[in-house]
């Protein structure tokens, strides 16, 4: 029996709908679901949902739990990631708690930023150990990852790991539908192209029957700044650069250094935006989750509808050999000549047996690529700090980034650093030993 190996398998509900969707795909009957997580609850808990829906569905796929990893990966064909290394508690919690004490306020901090950087810090090491387990195991077999910063993380399991991997992300497919609902335009028909860096994607090109819809989007945006809405952030960049970027107001407020500002403390109402949103929706999901558990966990069958997650679809094109297109992260290899060769990029791609092909874009406006620039600066020194062990690398790495560049001094900034450092503690054992620097007083 081939394998499909979901690694952060304790991710319940997201197990269920990516999963789910494989459970639901004929092309993928006969597979096995080898499940691992390090949480022995939270893995027993999506076995036992996965079997439920399983029953529901009729499905000819085997479920396994494995307490190993490299046994979950053994022989697999396709692996897909969902780790998150430290959780919300306590390492999300530090990641927030923190900056503030430097006046340093952040709304997501999963892909840049402060919080960015040392998400990306504690789990490139868990990364590169997976692809050490992959290429003993497994290593023909596709690497799917979804877990954040996925620009880093992506190009690190290229590069540095040696395993053929695709970053995904919904930004991408929820671009349009969400653009259009909250200008209330029709978006039946409707044509786009895409593509930049995960989370800082621009669309390109939006048109129907061969029409240019930017100047009716763009005159309907000015019309919806008037009032408050969920995004402020994304219609003022599009006013200012000219192009609408595909990651939401609350990520794109922390990847600028025009938004968050505590000496213009207006911006955050003027752009209604959502500081510490991420920590928010962790604890609601933790009580939602509490919430209903015991009620899936004591169903004995469950229903699904295949959902738009591209795990499946990808799976199933490169089973089939019927070609799919999607939004995929890889490296850039020339696709966007005027970004690095050496970034992760987001572009289309079609996908059929022969894996994943991306599509060349070309040059980006300059405008748009400069805004990227700005972000991949800090990936590549945050991928230089995680893989030589340098702590100068991490200061370099928060120094680069945008926001954290706009609030804080260079010595409030190394200070910073030293402090995360040292909250994180075992969970960043390369980097331990005395600060490097004395900072000044806090903000």
């Amino acid at each position: 029996m081939q394998k499909i190996t979901f690694i952060g398998a304790g991710s319940t509900v997201f197990v269920r709908n990516v999963l789910g969707d494989i459970m639901m795909t004929p092309a993928l009957q006969g597979f096995e679901l080898a499940l691992f997580d390090i949480d022995p609850q939270r893995l027993g808990e999506s076995e036992t949902l996965l079997r439920a829906m399983k029953k529901t569905a009729g499905s000819q796929c085997g479920i396994q739990a494995y307490t190993d990893r490299k046994e979950a990966l053994r022989g697999a064909k396709y692996v897909i990631n969902a780790i998150q290394v430290g959780g919300y508690d306590p390492c999300t919690i530090t990641d927030f708690e923190v900056p503030k004490k430097y006046g340093l306020r952040q709304t997501i901090a999963d892909t840049l930023g402060i919080g960015g950087l040392f998400r990306n810090l504690r789990t490139i090491p868990v990364m590169l150990d997976i692809a050490a387990d992959m290429r003993e195991v497994c290593p023909d077999a596709w690497f799917l990852n979804y877990t954040n910063p996925m620009a880093v993380l992506t190009n690190v399991m290229n590069t540095a790991g040696g395993i053929k991997t695709v970053g995904l992300c919904h930004s991408v497919q929820h671009c349009i539908p969400s653009l259009f609902e909250n200008l209330g335009m029709d978006q039946t028909d409707v044509r786009a192209k895409i593509a930049g860096i995960n989370h800082m994607a621009w669309l390109l090109e939006v048109t129907r029957g061969g029409e240019d819809l930017y100047p009716e989007i763009k005159r309907l945006a000015a019309e919806k700044q008037q009032e408050k809405h969920g995004d402020m952030v994304r219609f003022e960049l599009m006013n200012r650069f000219g192009y609408y970027v595909t990651e939401s107001s609350e990520h794109n407020a922390e990847y600028h250094p025009y938004f968050i500002k505590k000496n213009y403390p207006e911006l955050i109402e003027r752009f209604n935006i959502p500081l510490d949103e991420y920590p928010r929706r962790c604890v609601n999901q933790i009580r939602e989750w509490g919430e209903v558990r015991d009620g899936l966990m004591q169903s004995e069958s469950l229903t699904h509808e295949r959902s738009v997650e591209y795990a499946s679809y990808i799976l199933e094109a490169m089973e089939t050999d019927k070609p799919f297109k999607i939004a995929g992260n890889v490296m850039n290899n020339g696709l966007i000549p005027n970004l690095p060769q050496d970034a992760c990029v987001e572009v289309p791609c079609l996908v059929d047996a022969s894996g994943v092909n991306p599509t060349y874009v070309g040059a980006l406006p300059p405008q748009l690529a400069a805004l990227n620039q700005t972000n991949i600066n800090t990936q590549r020194l945050t991928i230089e700090a995680a893989l030589t062990g340098k702590r100068e690398h991490v200061y370099h790495a928060a120094l680069l980034d945008p926001h954290t560049a706009a609030e804080l001094s260079i010595d409030d900034i190394v200070s910073l650093c030293d402090d995360l450092i040292e909250a994180h503690g075992d969970w960043l054992p390369q980097f331990a030993g005395e600060r490097r620097q004395a900072s000044t007083s806090l903000a």
